[in-house]
């Protein structure tokens, strides 16, 4: 499975690599054949790169899970920032049930997302508001990332592990924990968008 967005990238791939072996065909020039091979390792890696493998969910508002796949690079209070290399998936998907009160799209920049500076990046924020508490995700644009697909939108009710969005080539999501939980990752950890557990439900908090 593809992501949602992803078709004109994988589409124009594929059909540049068709006519460059289409023209070597016709003229046998060599510079056609070696374009012929870079054009395949390119639709390759867009094959690769845009896959959107299914998931499945064990939904509970007992615990919180990662939006994204990657690396957690920082966290600062109660905000987790996981950096998403090239060789993750870049669909991000809802750490939490609950309804979708605000979506911001900023414009910025394109800093390294792993820098600090990045708060200043092209970035796009949802508010969720969930049974115990708001959650806010921002998926933030990278170096090579030029463009935030968004699949969710203001006032939609969301279910945990649900596609909210995707970050093309590299880029970063941070994610706010809510009192009501406490972090379980660490700094260095790898995680996986509607797999890991990023924080639980502390023994203060009223299970609704």
């Amino acid at each position: 499975m593809f992501a949602k967005g992803s078709e004109p990238w994988i589409c124009v791939a594929i059909s540049v690599t068709a006519l460059l072996a289409g023209f070597h065909q016709v003229t046998n020039y060599s510079v056609f054949l070696h374009a012929t091979y870079l054009g395949t390792a390119m639709a390759i890696f867009m094959v690769w790169f845009f896959r959107d493998p299914e998931r499945k969910v064990e939904v509970s508002d007992n615990y919180m899970i990662s939006p994204a796949d990657g690396t957690v690079i920082d966290i600062r209070g109660r905000k987790i920032c996981i950096f998403m290399f090239l060789q993750n998936v870049h669909v991000n998907r809802t750490p939490i049930s609950g309804r979708i009160t605000e979506v911001v799209y900023k414009k910025g920049g394109y800093l390294p997302a792993f820098c600090k500076d990045s708060e200043r990046n092209e970035r796009n924020e949802f508010i969720i508001i969930s049974k115990h508490g708001d959650v806010s995700v921002t998926q933030i644009a990278g170096t090579i990332a030029r463009r935030i697909v968004t699949y969710a939108k203001k006032d939609d009710i969301v279910e945990q592990g649900q596609r909210i969005g995707m970050i093309r080539f590299g880029s970063r999501v941070d994610v706010t924990i809510p009192e009501a939980f406490d972090i379980t990752v660490r700094k260095g950890e790898r995680v996986f968008a509607g797999r890991t557990v990023i924080a639980t439900l502390n023994e203060d908090s009223d299970v609704v």
